[in-house]
């Protein structure tokens, strides 16, 4: 009888069925996750797992987009929002000057908040509890101010005849300097120890952006009372000079302008100005025929539909111009062209050569706080000062511009008039005003003289 050999393992019958079946398929199970293969109830007669036929479910993750991909959205986005943003504007316009002022006003606003939020650091904000409400009274307070000193100056006929409204406006300015001094007061009375840094910072940045947005936006509402075409040629000038930057940037573009915004390109910047040129002079000449653009407001209540009537400044007239001797060959002696032809090359080269300085300023205070946009309220453009930047400026010029240039030959009101009588003469004096001017215009015939009887009448029974 043969005796066991000693020292022999015999396979175990898992490294059997691994040895047979090197040469076909491996385990879907890993060893080293601590996972065992199928247990023989789970597997058919004649040894094979149940699962093996099953297609295994695979999750597909959408491939990332391209770059072209990326650019193709964005631009779609953009269109789309900039055609929404064009239709806004024209509809405003169209609605009539109120609707403007209300648009204008909201812009004023958001801007002013989006450009607040970026100095703003939470975790040190949480601890004081009137830092924003001190920033939005101070908005309110110069608003207050801005808004009264318009509807005074350009409504003075309504404002100076109403009883309720009269001591208002006598008394504006002195209402809004006291209405600053509290929050000023309330401000200093709010600082705390270990944040007096912060409370400083944010009554300054506050008071910069009150400048920066709230005062320079207040010009453009003025632009709207003074005429529509105050308006809208400095807002399209504006667009059209970036419109066209991009253009000729793109197209023949290769010296940098500016570091702080790399894309620009002096080519472009030239390119801009000349076809900016071009554009204001057409547009001007269109405008110029309508006089719902020429026209001051003095109804808020008028719009496209109702139209305006207005004796046209002298600057929207033609004029006969002496031409230098080496052009008369040409063009004769002599020209006749509206003044608004020469005011417009002014405001387009000041929307090409200076406007864009404001949107640089703008791209620096965002490289200051490493940000993109001031906000995402306006998808594929960022916030309302993204697309601002260079208006506020542009406006606060052409308001300057009119008002030194352009309405220096403007004839007393009638609400300058009434303002003078109301605030200057004493009762007494004032009823000698209405008496001779009734003398008058019984004289000129243009009213009865029974008109005047009846008011002599009256104030001697009185």
């Amino acid at each position: 009888m043969a005796k066991p050999r000693r020292n022999v393992k015999f396979a175990h019958r898992s490294q059997l069925s691994t040895s047979n079946d090197s040469g076909t398929r491996r385990s879907s199970f890993s060893s080293e996750d601590g996972v065992t293969g199928p247990s023989r109830s789970a597997l058919h007669g004649d040894g094979t797992d149940p699962n093996t036929n099953r297609s295994p479910v695979i999750q597909e993750e959408a491939p990332p987009l391209s770059e072209y991909e990326k650019k193709k959205q964005t631009f779609i986005t953009r269109t789309i929002w900039t055609l929404l943003m064009i239709a806004l504007f024209f509809a405003a316009m169209a609605a009539g000057h109120i609707y403007l002022v209300i648009l204008v006003t909201a812009v004023q606003v958001i801007t002013f908040k989006e450009v607040i939020a970026i100095a703003n650091v939470p975790s040190r904000e949480k601890k004081l509890q009137f830092t924003k409400s001190l920033n939005w009274y101070f908005l309110a307070a110069t608003m207050y101010f801005l808004y009264g000193e318009s509807v005074i100056y350009y409504f003075k006929h309504i404002v100076v005849v109403d009883a309720f409204l009269l001591p208002f406006a006598t008394h504006h300015r002195f209402i809004s300097f006291v209405l600053y001094i509290i929050g000023f007061v309330f401000f200093v009375a709010s600082l705390k120890k270990g944040h007096y840094k912060f409370q400083f910072t944010q009554f300054a940045w506050t008071h910069m952006a009150l400048y920066l947005v709230v005062v320079q936006a207040h010009f453009i509402m003025n632009n709207i009372f003074e005429g529509m075409i105050w308006f809208f040629l400095p807002v399209s000038l504006v667009i059209t000079n970036d419109i066209f930057a991009y253009i000729c940037g793109i197209t023949f573009g290769r010296t940098q302008l500016i570091k702080i915004s790399p894309k620009k390109t002096v080519e472009g910047f030239v390119g801009a100005w000349v076809c900016t040129i071009f554009f204001g002079l057409a547009m001007t000449n269109i405008l110029m025929r309508y006089k719902y653009f020429i026209c001051p407001v003095k109804d808020l209540g008028s719009n496209a539909f109702t139209g305006l009537e207005c004796v046209p400044n002298p600057v929207f007239l033609k004029h006969e111009y002496q031409l230098p001797f080496f052009m008369q060959p040409v063009l004769g002696t002599t020209v006749k062209i509206q003044p608004m032809q020469f005011h417009i090359l002014t405001m387009a080269t000041f929307a090409s050569l200076i406007a864009p300085f404001g949107g640089f300023f703008a791209s620096g205070l965002k490289r200051t706080f490493k940000i993109k946009d001031f906000g995402d309220l306006v998808p594929g453009h960022g916030g309302i000062t993204d697309r601002m930047d260079c208006q506020f400026i542009m406006g606060f010029f052409s308001y300057m511009y009119y008002q030194s240039f352009i309405a220096v030959n403007q004839r007393a009101s009638v609400g300058g008039i009434l303002e003078t009588a109301i605030t200057s003469l004493s009762p007494e004096e004032q009823l000698e005003v209405v008496e001779r001017l009734g003398r008058y215009l019984v004289g000129q015939g243009i009213v009865s003289d029974k008109l005047l009887e009846c008011w002599n009448s009256a104030v001697n029974s009185h």
